[in-house]
């Protein structure tokens, strides 16, 4: 194989590599997010409880939804929004 090919093939290799690293990292952020989000829902929940019923909006019910659903990435603000707005604790994210 000449020198002019063995570049290009490790280049290829070498970004295949990193799209896998990618992956792997962004699997697991989404993981984290969902339960973040889920820990977000369940404090909203019990919040709602221990001070009496709180008003689901619709903001909230979509939210609380898309975190059901598994798409925690736009939920995530509003939940938290939510709950400073109602004085219940944000859970920590970890």
């Amino acid at each position: 194989m000449s020198k002019s090919a063995t570049f290009p093939i490790a280049a290829i290799a070498a970004l295949v590599a990193g799209m896998a690293f990618t992956a792997s990292s962004n699997a697991q952020s989404t993981t984290s997010d969902a339960a973040y989000c889920q820990a977000l829902v369940k404090a909203y929940s019990m919040g709602g409880n221990a001070r009496g019923s709180l008003q689901v909006g619709n903001d909230t019910a979509v939210a609380i939804a898309q975190c059901q659903e598994g798409n925690p990435k736009p939920a995530i603000p509003v939940l938290e929004q939510k709950l400073c707005d109602s004085d219940i604790p944000v859970p920590a994210r970890s």
